[in-house]
């Protein structure tokens, strides 16, 4: 469709000439096919009369008749190339989405490679005890509070940008995003709990990033942040909210710092 697109824009730049305003000094201004400057006069083609005309050059407003056609042909040579701009990139992404595996997972698009990140080992925290987090039956947890925590106070997958883009299979159409880490003492909290008393409800809290989404095919997601991402600790999560099953990509943002002045 974007191809048609571009084809039709830039088919109307030549079109131009089939509707030109030919501006008179006394602020009118005549719609022509074309004109052409002959010495002390200007010949030109009438579109409502269908006929060639022609009036002394001194009535003619040639600045402004030129610079309004000026003007429209680089509105159309911009919207031009904004479309192809948009067409390749969506040529790109469709590319980038072919070479997606099967497998659900966090894929981060690095220049024109797509590297996947490791998905963690979560593991809730009770105070008690501390339990690997399953992916389908998550483990009973007892009234209180509880974190869902990662080892090691920083992720092995390291990305240097501050808005990184992913694509993402999910396992089935759940809650997705990212969210910030927060270290602590060996280990990431990814979120805390607290599970109430009798009715043994879960409610979960995590620090979550704003996010831009994007479906480019079935199950399959672009997302990038909102705003840039500071230099930190952050994951990307698939979750059903009070179920206590989050799975985790995690990642680091590690920026160069800005050279000295």
């Amino acid at each position: 469709m974007l191809r048609i697109l571009v084809a039709a824009v830039l088919l109307a730049i030549p079109a131009l000439a089939a509707s030109i305003r030919f501006y008179l000094k006394d602020g009118s201004h005549h719609v022509v096919r074309e004109y052409k400057v002959l010495a002390d006069r200007v010949r030109y083609y009438s579109i409502e009369r269908s006929d060639w005309e022609e009036i002394p050059l001194d009535l003619a407003d040639l600045k402004r008749t030129e610079a309004e056609l000026k003007q429209r042909e680089e509105t159309i040579k911009t919207e031009a190339e904004a479309v192809a701009a948009e067409d390749k990139a969506e040529r790109e992404m469709a590319r980038q989405v072919r070479s997606i595996p099967q497998e659900t997972g966090a894929y981060w698009i690095s220049g024109d490679e797509l590297l996947k990140l490791k998905q963690a080992e979560s593991k809730v925290n009770t105070n008690k005890r501390r339990s690997i987090l399953k992916v389908i039956t998550p483990i009973p947890i007892v009234a209180g509070k509880a974190t869902v925590e990662l080892d090691g106070e920083a992720s092995a997958f390291v990305v240097n940008v501050a808005r990184p883009e992913f694509y993402f299979r999910l396992v089935e159409e759940v809650r997705f995003g990212i969210i910030k880490l927060k270290p602590n003492k060996g280990v990431r909290i990814v979120e805390n709990l607290s599970i109430v008393p009798v009715t043994k409800e879960v409610i979960e809290e995590m620090e979550t990033v704003e996010i831009f989404r994007q479906a480019v095919g079935h199950g399959v997601y672009k997302i990038w942040p909102e705003k840039p991402l500071i230099a930190g600790e952050y994951a990307v999560v698939e979750y059903t909210e009070g179920k206590t099953n989050i799975q985790v990509w995690d990642f680091g943002v590690r920026l160069a710092a800005a050279p000295a002045k």
